[in-house]
């Protein structure tokens, strides 16, 4: 059998801190953002299926912002045809109106030898007789 022996522990070296180049807080988060040093740290490694989160809803809001746009675009497009056909409809009424007074009907079927009656119609009436059955 073996002895008994107490396990040495492994040393663990400290590493001093460094600090950097110089400025406050504000100015060295910066720029650890603009170099990119902040991902390289275990707690933004943590963090980031939040990040990405983030990411996602900040492009779904921009994606949402241009879907909106479009369709206000389309309902404006569609609002002025609309104007546009009403307008062409309202004219259109207008000259069917005119065109169908009876002055005008007989002014263009002259050419064609048909004369517009100068008597007023007459009203036919049928007597009808009741036949009874005895």
């Amino acid at each position: 059998m073996t002895k008994n022996a107490i396990k040495e522990q492994p040393k663990v070296e400290v590493k001093p801190k460094q600090k950097s180049g110089g400025g406050n807080i504000v100015t060295r988060n910066v720029g650890s953002v603009l170099t990119g040093a902040f991902l390289s740290k275990e707690r933004a490694v943590q963090a980031l299926p939040f990040i990405f989160f983030l990411t996602f809803t900040a492009l779904c809001y921009i994606a949402n912002g241009y879907y909106a746009e479009s369709q206000i675009r389309k309902e404006n497009t569609i609002t002025n045809d609309l104007k546009e056909l009403h307008s062409e409809y309202i004219i259109s009424k207008s000259s069917l109106s005119d065109l169908s007074k009876q002055s005008e009907v007989a002014k263009r079927i002259e050419p064609f030898g048909v004369k517009e009656s100068v008597e007023p119609p007459q009203k036919i009436l049928v007597h009808s007789k009741s036949i009874s059955k005895k």
